[in-house]
């Protein structure tokens, strides 16, 4: 068959996953060795044509060819694949599923051990899949709470609804971010290769060729870095909104602290004013104080004193006794002076030995006392006053007197 852009897409679309197909269509691309650019080329746009599942296909090609190139020391699809395999790799490597994935790794690392390309495309084509997978991991726990199956979703911290405008487009936006960069650096890696000056010009043919790939990569880095600017914006725009939101919300605010404030102001001096309405003891000549006498500190004088009655008793000797004596000096023994009160002689209508009885009681008087109760010794010789005769005694009565005072 001979070489064409048909027949090269044809045999890439007959491809499939058996090692007989992989091997067959190598052997007749390397057969046109003259074509490696145009092939690649060709390889690189049927493999982005494709879904996820059938990229791993075009990567098992491109590694055949290229370790049969190695063995047979043919440089010519080496060169042709270096710029494009790290940018294929990682297309084929988005999106696909964890065993692809694993087989793709398996695939780059049998590219180091046996050093198919130069150190610099190995590790940037390393470097490209580590980050894809960073990329995944922080969405997982972004979108999980942390674990990979979703056991602690419900452990995650809500979204604020406010924020919610920003999330599709921050998504879009690391989505875009490694396609772009990888996009970024095939376009730069193949201008400077295809004019580089100390490059010698090829084959018109071959020349045209590249410049329609170089083309096609501008093209490509150019619509992603469009499409990210428009994820930017779209982005900056839900901040905008956001952020005059939050200007409004604040000025809002700024205006009820103000309010707040000089109500409690006039709250706090009309309860002065209720304060000093309490007192109610302040005496006539106070002068009240004004609110801003009250402000600048000068104290409120205290009202005056009332007089308080004295409650000690008057002594007892300031008054009459009860039994109308008045009270006499006092000295060091007040004691000494008291004197028993003396009764008045009361007539009743009795008995004539009642009347005797109360005649002899009329010749006693009030004996003073020493600090003591003891009574009046009565002398033997201080008898009973000489009634005369019987006096009108009782008998008996008069008999009785005799024997105590015999004659």
């Amino acid at each position: 068959m001979a070489y064409t852009d048909d027949a090269v897409l044809s045999k890439l679309s007959a491809l499939n996953e058996s090692h007989e197909s992989i091997a067959t269509t190598a052997q007749w691309i390397m057969f046109h060795r003259r074509h490696a650019n145009t092939t690649v080329q060709l390889w690189l746009t049927k493999l982005k044509d494709l879904p996820s599942s059938k990229r791993l296909n075009m990567i098992y090609l491109a590694n055949e060819v290229t370790q049969q190139s190695k063995a047979r020391n043919k440089e010519d699809f080496l060169q042709a694949f270096s710029p494009y395999i790290a940018e294929a790799t990682t297309l084929a490597y988005t999106g696909a599923n964890s065993d692809i994935q694993a087989k793709l790794r398996r695939v780059v690392d049998v590219w180091k051990e046996r050093s198919i390309f130069d150190s610099q495309i190995q590790e940037a084509m390393e470097a490209k899949l580590n980050d894809i997978d960073k990329a995944r991991n922080s969405n997982k726990v972004g979108a999980f709470g942390g674990s990979m199956f979703g056991a602690n979703a419900s452990l995650a911290p809500a979204i604020p609804a406010e924020l919610t405008p920003l999330l599709a487009p921050q998504q879009n936006l690391s989505k875009s971010t490694i396609p772009v960069k990888n996009a970024i650096t095939t376009a730069n890696a193949e201008f400077d290769k295809l004019l580089a000056p100390a490059n010698p010009p090829p084959a018109l043919p071959v020349q045209a060729a590249r410049l329609s790939g170089l083309l096609k990569s501008l093209a490509t880095a150019e619509n992603l870095v469009s499409e990210s600017m428009n994820h930017r914006k779209e982005l900056i725009g839900a901040l905008d909104k956001i952020l005059a939101a939050n200007k409004e919300a604040l000025a809002a605010e700024q205006a009820q602290i103000n309010e707040l404030t000089a109500r409690k102001a006039s709250i706090e001096a009309r309860k002065q004013e209720v304060e000093l309405a309490i007192l109610g003891g302040i005496p006539s000549n106070v002068k009240e104080q004004t609110p801003g006498d009250r402000m600048s500190g000068s104290p409120v004088p205290e009202p005056e004193r009332p007089q308080v009655e004295a409650l000690t008793p008057p002594h007892i000797q300031e008054h009459d006794d009860f039994y109308g004596n008045s009270p006499g000096p006092r000295n060091g023994n007040d004691t000494a002076s008291i004197t028993q009160p003396v009764f008045q002689q009361q007539t009743f209508p009795s008995a004539p030995g009642i009347e005797m009885l109360s005649d002899l009681a009329s010749h006693y008087h009030a004996v003073p006392l020493n600090g003591s109760s003891k009574k009046r010794k009565i002398e033997a010789n201080d008898g009973f006053p000489d009634l005369g005769a019987d006096g009108g005694l009782d008998p008996d009565v008069a008999e009785m007197l005799r024997k105590e005072n015999p004659a």
